[in-house]
């Protein structure tokens, strides 16, 4: 699979509030699509999404007939080809994009980036910015107009009046991923309507999308702590309890449960029903603070509190340890992070797949976003070389299995990585020029999720398991690719102020009667503007 972002950097893709400069004070709520004219034809008023057509890739190990990632148990031993030609044109391409790791070798030093812009067919540029501030520089770039060719748009870092910007400063690629016209570029047609959606604002495609896995929080277990209750499978909210509760032992300093307690909430609320964020019927909107499902999760969370059944210091820093040695039994983990853990950790690791609360809940599993944002081209940027760097982008987006996905991920063999057995292992040259450039690179394109653990089948068996599992009860985000001023400008206090409050109820600071009045207060304070605006987007298509 994909190098992996660190879980820093997963998670720490932090909300802050960006102004942007030189554009006028309108709303962003988002809307529908006006036509587009293209050799005469008109577009749908309402956005067309990518058609979406399977990359040629090499027959996967595992099957894929419910929507898991294709999964390999040993390296393809045939690569396909899926770029005839190098589709630069010798000009240099320049792009905005992030990293967490440190920064990587500059170009006269970095073999890995010669070599691509080798494949290329032109020289790749990229400015980057290392750890926390992208939303700084980006406020600063788009404020000088001295715009780089391909700006990176991430999804949760407050950027704002973002249809506004699009429109003032960047391509319309509408005309040139809509429906059929997408498979000029087979590799982005590959992609998939679950990024495509994150990809779409004010009705547009303003940026081609930058997969990431679909798959969303995993409840984590090591599988031995379990084993006394008969494994970690439950029939209800209620047998959950108890089997934890039976599992607790405080003078041997086990505890069932981390202390992550919003988490574990969100975890609970699957099992109950609840919205991914928000619920849609008929046209209107409703939050999951607002629901049922999600009020029968933070009491679930609260009995689990009074029964002791958290690790009790919430500072816990050092959980995988604690989880490692059996005195914690459950974690909840991005997907990304599920994976590193089925490549790094030893202990017998699992996961909860949800199960129905009450006789009467239908459990869900929540997606995540399915990418981290889009790359959008800059008006800088000549009509004319529009294509070319789709072109580009199609060559980043190379499926695994495919021998541009291996240089892209790998580098070179024999001087970045070697194959040993069927597993690619990194070179010191590689460890110190790969990870470091392509994560940079990753934020600008990316491939689509596969399932490969170098030496690991049983482990790329256990993710294609739970993938199985969950994917038909996977619960997307109605409010993908629908714009909200307000959640740009507020969800950084609300979701501070509402982690607070669920934690104060968790922890007894606060009482559930209280409950109401919370949910008035989150909706008053930004909650009813967000729902506005999307429901407006929504009407719109």
């Amino acid at each position: 699979m994909s190098s992996p972002m660190s879980r820093r950097g997963f998670l720490g893709l932090a909300l802050a509030g960006v102004t942007v400069a030189g554009l006028s004070a309108c709303g962003g709520e988002g809307g529908g699509a006006a036509g587009v004219k293209k050799g005469g034809a008109e577009l749908s008023k309402k956005l067309v999404l990518p058609t979406f057509t399977a990359a040629k890739i090499p027959t996967p190990d595992l099957p894929v007939d419910a929507g898991q990632d294709p999964a390999y148990l040993k390296y393809p031993t045939e690569l396909i080809k899926s770029v005839a030609t190098p589709p630069g044109d010798g000009k240099k391409i320049t792009s905005l994009t992030q990293t967490w790791d440190v920064a990587p070798p500059s170009p006269a030093d970095n073999a890995y980036l010669q070599e691509l812009n080798k494949a290329l067919g032109s020289e790749w540029s990229m400015n980057i910015v290392v750890g926390d501030g992208y939303p700084d520089k980006f406020n600063a770039i788009i404020a000088s107009d001295d715009l780089p060719d391909l700006v990176w748009f991430p999804p949760n870092q407050g950027l704002q009046r973002v249809p506004e910007l699009l429109a003032a400063k960047f391509h319309d690629l509408t005309p040139y991923l809509t429906g059929d016209a997408i498979k000029k570029y087979p590799n982005l047609a590959n992609l998939g309507d679950v990024a495509w959606k994150s990809a779409v604002t004010d009705g547009r495609l303003h940026g081609v999308a930058v997969t990431y896995s679909k798959f969303g929080q995993v409840f984590c277990v090591n599988q031995d702590y379990w084993q006394p209750v008969g494994g970690a499978t439950f029939t209800s909210a209620d047998d959950f309890l108890e089997k934890t509760k039976q599992l607790l032992d405080v003078k041997k300093n086990k505890y069932p449960l981390e202390p992550s307690y919003v988490n574990h909430v969100h975890m609970f609320s699957q099992w109950y029903g609840a919205p991914n964020l928000w619920r849609l019927e008929g046209g209107k909107l409703t939050h999951w603070y607002e629901t049922p499902e999600y009020l029968a999760a933070v009491e679930l969370a609260v009995k689990a509190f009074k029964a002791n059944l958290f690790w009790p210091d919430p500072a816990l820093a050092t959980i995988k340890d604690k989880v490692a040695n059996g005195q914690i039994g459950a974690y909840v983990e991005s997907f990304p992070g599920f994976i590193n853990d089925a490549k790094t950790q030893k202990y017998d690791l699992g996961a909860i797949v949800p199960f129905a609360a009450t006789p009467s809940s239908k459990p869900v599993y929540n997606a995540g976003l399915g990418s981290v944002g889009f790359t959008a081209i800059s008006n800088k940027v000549d009509k004319a070389r529009i294509e070319t760097l789709l072109g580009v982008l199609n060559y980043l987006a190379a499926p695994f299995g495919t021998e541009e996905y291996q240089l892209v991920n790998f580098g070179v063999e024999g001087t970045h990585f070697t194959n040993e057995g069927g597993d690619l292992v990194f070179t010191d040259k590689g460890k110190a020029e790969v990870p470091t450039t392509w994560q940079p690179l990753s934020f600008v394109l990316n491939a689509p999720s596969a399932l490969f653990m170098p030496g690991q089948p049983d482990r790329t068996k256990l993710v294609h398991e739970f993938q199985t599992k969950v994917s038909p009860m996977l619960q997307q985000r109605v409010t993908t690719g629908h714009f909200s001023d307000t959640y740009t400008q507020k969800i950084g206090e609300l979701t501070t102020m509402a982690s607070d409050t669920i934690v104060d109820f968790v922890t007894g600071r606060k009482p559930l009667s209280e409950w109401k009045s919370f949910v008035k207060k989150y909706m008053d304070k930004g909650g009813n503007a967000m729902k506005a605006e999307y429901e407006a987007s929504i009407a719109k298509g």
